[in-house]
């Protein structure tokens, strides 16, 4: 017999220290409601878990604490490189020396793609060329697995400072304007934006150090579609899909659009060829169609997705007022779970705050178990 219950605000007393996990600015994190996220997580009994739309890694990260054997993937190889520094990675570190040697200046330009394709768009004329060298030097911190989670450390550290100094934390505007107008603001921290980037890198590197730790179980980081991820049993699969709204534009929805800046620079050897040159900022060319991005498609994608992983819990986290609705998802995972659990709070978004509306901003976790 099938079993739901809808459950208000779920208690989420602050069982962990937010201090303890990566700091973030990207779209759609879970990072402020991870106790939340915790006090429902706690009863179910599990030791494998796949973490499917991995994105900032905060989820995967919280279960790596837990002492979970967790597999953080993502389709986005920016976010790949996250996963290897901070889930996978058990002890490597960026040495003072290597801190040291990735902020000394540059004599010799070796690399100037940034500097010569993102001109006036999204940073200064001399951050580009930081940002440049700054790739050139992580490339060089060798290929041996020390040197591939030292440079996803480095990634790491970049990534977020990349972030740091932008409105809005995105990529999807040429808005380099916003940061030097002469105008009263009402949001934003221009301090930060006019904060050096050497300075916003070593603060992150030296965060990135404090993350890293050896788990009780193995972890590890891969790199998929995840209507692609190879078959696999896991005790929880965790699914954080895009948000689609029903209305309007749904561009926030796909992360390859609005971080394609980052997603270049972990591919900084191939993105000339990557490099859409006809967009105004500079996007990648479109690949195939992402079907977690097409309202008429995805509701399909989350029916076949369920059933890849017959064994498995499977734990959503969702929104009210998206596409699929959330009683559509709801509806799906019963086709595929006995039972079905749907836990909700209010949550307001950074970007989308629907004038602060409870019965709009509304977080949701559905958990589907076979018994």
């Amino acid at each position: 017999m099938e079993s739901s219950s809808n459950r208000a605000e779920t208690d989420c007393r602050p069982t962990i220290n937010l201090e303890d996990f990566p700091s973030t600015r990207y779209q759609g994190s879970k990072r402020k409601i991870l106790p939340w996220i915790h006090t429902i997580l706690q009863p179910i009994d599990f030791h494998t878990a796949l973490d499917l739309f991995g994105g900032t890694g905060s989820v995967s990260y919280l279960l790596k604490k837990l002492g979970k054997s967790v597999t953080y993937n993502d389709a986005l190889h920016f976010n790949y490189l996250i996963g290897q520094a901070l889930i996978e990675n058990e002890s490597v570190l960026l040495s003072r020396e290597d801190i040291h040697n990735l902020l000394s200046p540059s004599v010799v330009r070796e690399y100037s793609f940034v500097a010569e394709t993102f001109k006036g768009i999204y940073f200064s004329n001399a951050e580009n060329q930081w940002i440049d060298a700054m790739c050139m030097k992580i490339s060089k911190l060798g290929a041996s697995l020390e040197g591939e989670f030292k440079a996803a450390l480095a990634y790491y550290a970049l990534f977020q400072a990349c972030l740091a100094k932008r409105p809005f934390n995105l990529f999807h505007r040429k808005n380099l304007y916003l940061r030097h107008a002469c105008v009263e603001r009402t949001f934003g921290n221009k301090a930060t934006w006019d904060r050096p980037f050497s300075n916003h890198f070593k603060q992150f590197a030296q965060e990135a150090n404090r993350l890293v730790f050896k788990g009780q179980a193995k972890c590890r980081a891969m790199n998929h579609d995840a209507s692609e991820f190879p078959n696999a049993d896991f005790d929880l699969v965790y699914l954080d899909p895009p948000y689609l709204r029903k209305q309007g534009s749904h561009e926030t929805a796909d992360y390859r659009r609005c971080y394609h800046f980052l997603e270049g620079i972990a591919n900084y050897d191939e993105w000339h060829s990557l490099v859409d040159l006809e967009t105004a900022n500079r996007r990648l060319k479109i690949q195939e169609t992402n079907i977690w991005c097409d309202r008429k498609k995805c509701s399909q994608a989350f029916d076949e997705l369920f059933g890849r992983f017959p064994k498995s819990t499977i734990v959503i986290s969702y929104r009210k007022g998206g596409v699929p609705s959330l009683s559509t998802i709801v509806r799906l995972l019963r086709r595929h779970r006995r039972l079905v659990h749907v836990h909700t709070r209010h949550y307001k978004y950074a970007l989308n705050h629907q004038n602060g509306d409870a019965k709009f901003n509304r977080e949701a976790l559905i958990v589907g178990m076979k018994a």
